[in-house]
């Protein structure tokens, strides 16, 4: 039985090296999935540096149970990002990345942080959830980030790093490229000033209309 085509894994591997091109992670760290199929999933293989992973660096496994198809072990977070896929059907793509700007914020206070200072942030993600520490690979884990990953596209872990979910690869991908902007601004920027609360509800309502028509329309002036 053929579980996944070549064509498949290739466009795998290559949206991997565009997550490390993008700066969004650094050597093995991080790692990202795929629903290729009703209950199959493509999983980033442990300690692979996403910069040079290729077809031979993919792990197959169930969605359902998580159970591995092929001869490639999985990384080690791949228990959420299964669990992620069966609450969320509409969810194709995950990806844990510690870009620089959004670990360094993880690693303090990020529940206190206003991440609205761009208008992309509240518009194509919305409110990040906060998960506190927790040991990598851990069921405990794992079960933190599915239950806020129910109702949030980004989830910020403490002293670890980032998780985002999108439909495709250009929309997690720019969702982590968008957050590491705002989080660059926030501690580069000096005299930051976010978005009004009013503004910020306006994009977050008019984001998740166009998540409902599953459309890719530009942000409207605020």
């Amino acid at each position: 039985m053929t579980l996944a085509t070549q064509e498949q894994l290739d466009a795998f591997a290559r949206a991997c090296r565009r997550v490390a091109e993008a700066g969004l992670l650094q050597c093995s760290s991080g790692n990202m999935s795929w629903r290729i199929g009703e209950d199959l999933m493509a999983v980033s293989g442990t300690r692979v540096w996403l910069e040079r992973l290729t077809a031979d660096d993919v792990a197959l496994c169930r969605i359902a149970g998580g159970q591995v198809l092929n001869d490639r072990r999985p990384s080690i977070e791949s228990r959420f990002h299964a669990g992620i896929f069966r609450a969320r059907p509409e969810v194709n793509v995950v990806l844990h990345f510690q870009s620089p700007n959004a670990t360094a914020l993880c690693c303090g206070e990020p529940e206190k942080t206003n991440f609205f200072v761009i208008i992309e942030v509240p518009y194509y993600i919305g409110r990040p959830a906060v998960v506190e520490y927790l040991p990598a690979g851990s069921p405990e884990l794992a079960s933190a980030i599915v239950e806020v990953a129910r109702d949030h596209d980004m989830i910020l872990l403490k002293n670890h790093g980032q998780v985002v979910v999108g439909r495709d690869f250009d929309d997690a991908i720019q969702k982590a490229v968008f957050f590491e902007l705002a989080c660059h601004v926030i501690l580069q920027g000096g005299n930051v000033r976010p978005l009004s609360d009013e503004a910020a509800e306006a994009l977050i309502a008019a984001g998740k209309a166009r998540g409902k028509e599953n459309g890719s329309a530009s942000p409207p002036a605020v």
